[in-house]
């Protein structure tokens, strides 16, 4: 990949597009990860103010401390960088206590990591409200048109989507080229949402590198019984994802009603 080509694309399509929009800048949430950081600073790097919201919600210390961390290292590269923390916790401890229990303890406690997302979104499109921005994806080409590895209206809610024809390892080199911090050049790819410390591969059960692979086996046309051992297992995996979260890669389904039955 021809890296600082593409960092100066996506940067002139976000300022072209910040610009057509006549909206004031952009907003996201800032993770800690390596998606909200080359994001972020992606948007900066328009020139337009670029605001950073961290969100914890029952938050790992060590997110949070890459989220600071980033967000001090921006503003002190961008002038019109500006950050506020909302910090969730105790709207979504209220909003379980508001909420029937159920005993299908894994469907519960997707459904709460999912109500996290969405309670985020609800925040950085308050503030997007409020100063006219634009609000920033930060999901990768894997994440949204692979696995699905996002919450429908949660963080897969936005206005622009900068980065999600990159691979997770090109979000990498991007990340290394425009100076994210080292931190979170290193750190394991985490969604944060359940409160411990289990990784984007603890969830999936394979790497992105893995997920990477099997992309381009399908595109290729190759299917399950091309592969043994661990390769297949790595594509019924990529498959089975894929082809469950296609309600989030497509289109909502309009239903069209035939022109004789409105007469």
């Amino acid at each position: 990949m021809h890296t600082e080509k593409v960092v100066n694309h996506i940067v002139t399509w976000l300022k072209e597009y910040a610009e057509n929009s006549k909206m004031n800048g952009f907003v996201l949430g800032i993770s800690g990860g390596i998606d909200s950081a080359v994001t972020s600073t992606l948007c900066a790097m328009t020139g337009f103010p670029v605001h950073c919201i961290e969100l914890p919600i029952h938050q790992s210390p060590n997110q949070v401390s890459r989220g600071k961390e980033h967000i001090a290292q921006l503003k002190e590269r961008f002038p019109k960088v500006t950050d506020a923390c909302v910090d969730l916790t105790p709207v979504f401890e209220l909003f379980k206590e508001q909420t029937p229990t159920v005993n299908d303890d894994s469907l519960l406690n997707l459904s709460l990591a999912n109500t996290r997302a969405r309670l985020r979104m609800t925040t950085i499109y308050y503030f997007a409200g409020l100063k006219r921005l634009l609000v920033a994806g930060t999901g990768n080409k894997v994440e949204d048109f692979g696995v699905g590895f996002f919450t429908k209206y949660g963080d897969g809610g936005v206005d622009l989507s900068p980065i999600a024809d990159l691979l997770k390892s090109e979000v990498f080199q991007v990340g290394a080229l425009i100076n994210v911090p080292i931190s979170i050049l290193n750190a394991a790819p985490t969604d944060g949402l359940f409160g411990d410390s289990r990784t984007d591969e603890d969830q999936i059960g394979a790497s992105y590198d893995e997920l990477e692979w099997a992309m381009r086996m399908q595109d290729v046309g190759k299917n399950s019984s091309d592969f043994k051992n661990r390769e297949k297992e790595v594509f019924d995996i990529y498959f089975r994802l894929n082809t469950a979260n296609q309600h989030k890669m497509k289109p909502i389904p309009v239903c069209s009603i035939p022109i004789d039955l409105k007469l």
